[in-house]
């Protein structure tokens, strides 16, 4: 079977293998279609933490039941399935508390072993969630919408109430879209025009804020100088991350999506006076992923997935996906 491998950052290669052989607790997945996270942009680019090469990428995955056992979803050969791609090790402090998205033995297909750029993968079967409902793109977008459906969980949202999200990427637009549906009022702040004006016309957001004109101000007056109830970073920049906390109400939630790879500083009494609830949402766990499956029909899907290209026309394509001027939100490969 054919496969594409990074081999050190900014090197792909298109090799074949055999297939795999499943073990007794996994399936035997055919590879119908794969989206490109910022995961495997940064791995490609070699700036991403907690990697190691060669790795085959890919973690959002839509795929085919070619061959499983008994298992308790019923889920037989044939079958469309999304795929958890966080392997957890059922032990930790973490699992025993239900919080398998953060196992401190976490292991993430694509990422801490070789993931779904392949025409066949094996992959525990608990890990498979029935999808025969779903296209295949709508498979390949579960996994993203996920992260912010997790985060949304995280934040205890309540309907009626105000949020912010920072950044208007993938996650962050998932994660308007999912609060809306939750029944909050969504500002949506970027400093990409064209990212805003999709995130208001095609996601629905409320309203839209570039985040380089005063958006504390902007955000002040749209909310009657309430600032935000929730306020959720989809970014993972430094000053980003840093600012959060001037959109957040008194009492408010702040909730980290996005991940910095070094420190952060945030002013102690700002922080203090606001009695912030700062908070981290790592991953996603079966109940986001049924979520996501459940609500995914009020999802813009088509216009979501901006760049799609053939498996065999990956590796020529793939470095333009790292680029914001090609207009990319979400990028997607057919098998």
């Amino acid at each position: 079977m054919k496969y594409i491998v990074c081999e050190e950052p900014g090197n792909f290669q298109l090799k074949e293998k055999d297939k795999p052989v499943r073990k007794n607790n996994e399936a035997l997945l055919r590879v119908k279609k794969v989206g490109i996270c910022g995961t495997d942009l940064h791995a490609f680019s070699g700036n991403q933490a907690f990697f190691t090469y060669p790795r085959i990428l890919g973690h959002e995955l839509a795929s085919e039941v070619v061959e499983i056992g008994e298992n308790n979803r019923g889920i037989k050969v044939g079958d469309n399935v999304v795929v958890m791609p966080y392997i957890s090790c059922g032990e930790c402090v973490a699992c025993r508390n239900g919080k398998t998205n953060c196992c401190s033995n976490i292991s993430v297909i694509g990422v801490h072993s070789d993931g779904g750029m392949q025409e066949f993968i094996t992959v525990r079967q608990d890990l498979l969630l029935p999808a025969n409902q779903l296209s295949n793109d709508q498979m390949a977008i579960v996994e993203p919408l996920a992260i912010g459906a997790h985060a949304i969980r995280r934040a205890q949202l309540k309907e009626g109430e105000t949020v912010v999200v920072v950044g208007c990427g993938p996650i962050g637009i998932g994660i308007i879209k999912l609060a809306q549906i939750a029944g909050a009022k969504v500002i949506a702040l970027d400093m990409n025009d064209d990212r805003l004006e999709y995130a208001k016309n095609e996601i629905g957001a409320d309203c839209i804020v570039n985040v380089t004109k005063d958006p504390v101000e902007k955000i002040n007056e749209i909310t009657g100088g309430d600032l935000a109830d929730v306020v959720f970073d989809a970014t993972g920049h430094k000053v980003a991350l840093e600012n959060g906390p001037d959109y957040m109400a008194h009492g408010g939630r702040y909730v980290l999506v996005g991940l910095s790879k070094g420190e952060l500083i945030f002013i102690h009494p700002k922080i203090h006076a606001k009695e912030s609830s700062i908070l981290c949402s790592r991953n996603a766990t079966v109940e986001d992923f049924e979520h996501v499956i459940n609500v995914l029909e009020e999802f813009p899907t088509t216009s979501f997935i901006t760049h799609n290209v053939p498996f065999k026309d990956m590796i020529e394509n793939f470095n333009s996906w790292t680029k914001p001027e090609t207009g990319v939100i979400k990028a997607t490969v057919d098998f």
